[in-house]
């Protein structure tokens, strides 16, 4: 079994909790209550993702390189 790495993003949500997000997997999206919660719950999405990509013989996208820029906008 091979093991994969992807990096997720955390959105905090307004009445708590997490949305994460993984930009690799566009659709593969899933939340917690806590950070720790969404962080787990972020490795089943994945895996459950994978594998319906693997029953449907489609290939297993990687986590690409990126880069994370801030920018100031005055507002």
């Amino acid at each position: 079994m091979e093991t994969l790495q992807y990096r997720v993003v955390l959105e905090p949500n307004e009445l708590g909790g997490f949305t994460v997000l993984v930009p690799a997997l566009p659709g593969c999206v899933t939340q917690g209550k806590t950070r720790e919660e969404a962080i787990e719950r972020a490795k089943e999405a994945i895996a459950v993702f994978l594998e319906s990509l693997q029953a449907d013989g489609e290939p297993i996208p990687s986590d690409v390189a990126w880069e994370e820029v801030r920018v100031e906008v005055a507002v």
